[in-house]
């Protein structure tokens, strides 16, 4: 007898922890319980076994089942207080039924007492309680030929392992509800994180580019003359572009004209017109762009490369909005809105008597500052992908970037900006072998970059103008040869990382080889000629390199990339 107990308190042992072990190894409830149930018949040799779930409005829906058909399964669905299983449920009482065939409750919805209608067939229902709640009922039936067995430790297993079965689920729906809070809370912050203005064509999701997105929406309406300042490469006329379609002269003229690219002479011309005859080859009037944009847009890129004499000129155009074509003495009046950009420091200029400080101040109304790409690299990987797609489209590949590729793209310095970046991704995927580009496809990665061996060649030019036909293509000569190792100041072993023996020393004094006077200009200058190596810079100091790299951040010095 004690051997017996024992036997069947070690089975009884084992069954919970199987179940329980199940039942930790996934938060999907569905698949632990019927796991857990499939265990149980096996060990227990019952018959059949299902679990049910309360829901919201009152009902039972059948979660998992084992040895029933699918067919079997759609049938489990119950009211509270319906049958044993529906009374179970609203009662949180467990039932043992010795035989269904004689119990006037059990409704037999899925088929069970018609399987052995001979054979007394027992059926233990357990509710699955939590918290002092009841989730759901679980439900076992079993061959019961002799109608005399108690069922008292299948009893006491059934309401252990429901109450493990409540602990699941009780776990299951607070991760649940966590989840669904997070999911809202990600939800309710993207749309505040949402850009609020956007502008066709142009990727600007950081938040240099949304202010600039901003100024856009707010001044587009007015026929306020607008300035557009940025590096080159940056998309100044796609904003101009932006303002004009986002202004109420969208349905009219939009005329870029790029005054760089034209002498004095022919630019007056091309602005403002000339008559028939005002010099050799006027074969008849022509209109200028000014007049060709009368009621829409004019652009007038590069402004600040305009000559002193057309300054004046331009001055009084855009005070009177009237002028007299080339050898004509009509005035001609225009409603233009005028928007302007230049990659120069007009201020500089100015005070250079460069540029006219009347006309400045004219065409600084609005003025809207585009920050180059270094400065909103966030951006690059949606502008990275967009040009790839156009790139796909118009030569029918279907290319995309490797995470490493990606790295690379928004790891790098870009002075071109933009326009660099659009090549880049072109002339990239142009010479790709494979669908998917990494990061060793990129030229810079074989020291094949053209953007990086110009800037070089600018850099060495601005040094040493007379050395600039010596330098090749590939591997330009940035620094002189380097000091011999021991010429760096001793470090010692228990010197901090973040601060060097002698810090104030990163940039000696200026000797003959001109170098500027100054600690930052000195370390700039290092870095431009070495072509933003660290260690070459350092050598060239004679300093050592982790004191480079300390004076480089205390000076708030980017170290660009290529």
């Amino acid at each position: 007898m004690v051997n017996t107990q024992t036997t069947e308190s070690r089975r009884e042992l084992n069954a919970i922890y199987e179940v329980s072990k199940t039942l930790a190894t996934s938060l999907d409830v569905a698949k632990t319980f019927r796991e857990a149930l499939n265990y149980l018949l096996h060990a227990y040799d019952w018959r059949r076994a299902f679990v049910v779930l309360g829901e919201t409005e009152g009902g039972l829906n059948g979660l998992c089942a084992v040895g029933l058909t699918r067919d079997e399964q759609q049938r489990l669905r119950f009211h509270s207080g319906e049958g044993i299983v529906g009374r179970v449920y609203a009662n949180g009482i467990q039932v043992m039924v010795p035989n269904v065939h004689t119990e006037p409750l059990f409704l037999n919805r899925t088929g069970g007492a018609d399987q052995s209608p001979d054979t007394p067939i027992a059926m233990m229902v357990t509710p699955i309680t939590a918290d002092r709640r009841t989730f759901g009922v679980l439900a076992i039936d079993c061959l019961n030929p002799e109608e005399s067995r108690t069922f008292s430790s299948d009893l006491r297993l059934l309401k252990m392992v429901a109450t493990l079965m409540g602990q699941a689920l009780l776990l299951h729906r607070s991760v649940t509800a966590a989840h669904d809070s997070l999911q809202d809370e990600v939800r309710r912050m993207s749309k505040e994180l949402r850009p609020l203005h956007q502008i066709d064509q142009v990727v600007g999701l950081s938040k240099p580019m949304q202010h600039v997105f901003e100024q856009v929406h707010q001044v587009a309406p007015s026929r306020t003359t607008v300035l557009l300042r940025g590096e080159s490469g940056t998309g100044k006329e796609v904003i101009a572009r932006a303002l004009h379609n986002l202004s109420p002269r969208k349905g009219e003229a939009f005329v870029r004209v790029n005054c760089a690219a034209l002498t004095e002479s022919l630019l007056e011309s091309e602005l403002f017109g000339h008559e028939k005859g005002a010099f050799t080859g006027a074969q008849g009037q022509r209109k200028g762009r000014f007049e060709m944009s009368h009621g829409g847009t004019l652009f007038l890129d590069e402004i600040g490369d305009i000559s002193a004499s057309f300054q004046a000129k331009l001055l009084r155009v855009l005070q009177e909005r009237e002028f007299e074509r080339v050898g004509g003495s009509t005035s001609v009046k225009v409603d233009v809105r005028l928007i302007l950009a230049t990659n120069r420091n007009l201020e500089r200029m100015v005070q250079a008597g460069e540029f006219r400080a009347d006309l400045y101040y004219r065409i600084n109304v609005v003025s809207i500052q585009l920050p180059p790409l270094r400065e909103r690299r966030e951006d690059i990987p949606a502008m990275a992908k967009l040009f790839l797609d156009r790139f796909n489209k118009e030569n029918g590949r279907n290319t995309q970037f490797s995470p490493a590729a990606m790295r690379v793209l928004t790891s790098c310095y870009w002075p071109g900006n933009v326009r660099e970046l659009e090549n880049c991704v072109e002339r990239t995927a142009t010479m790709a072998h494979d669908d998917i580009i990494t990061n060793m496809a990129f030229p810079c990665q074989g020291n094949g970059c053209l953007t990086q061996v110009l800037h070089h060649i600018e850099r060495v030019d601005a040094v040493n103008p007379t050395r600039i036909t010596d330098i090749p293509v590939v591997e330009v000569p940035l620094a002189p040869p380097a000091a011999p190792v021991s010429a760096a100041p001793p470090v010692a072993h228990d010197e901090p990382d973040d601060a060097p023996s002698n810090a104030d020393s990163a940039a000696p004094a200026p000797d003959n080889d001109g170098k500027p006077e100054g600690e930052r200009e000195r370390l700039i200058w290092a870095m431009e000629r070495c072509g933003w190596v660290q260690a070459k810079a350092a050598r060239l100091l004679k300093i050592s390199p982790r004191q480079m790299g300390y004076a480089l951040q205390k000076n708030g010095i980017e170290v660009r990339k290529f």
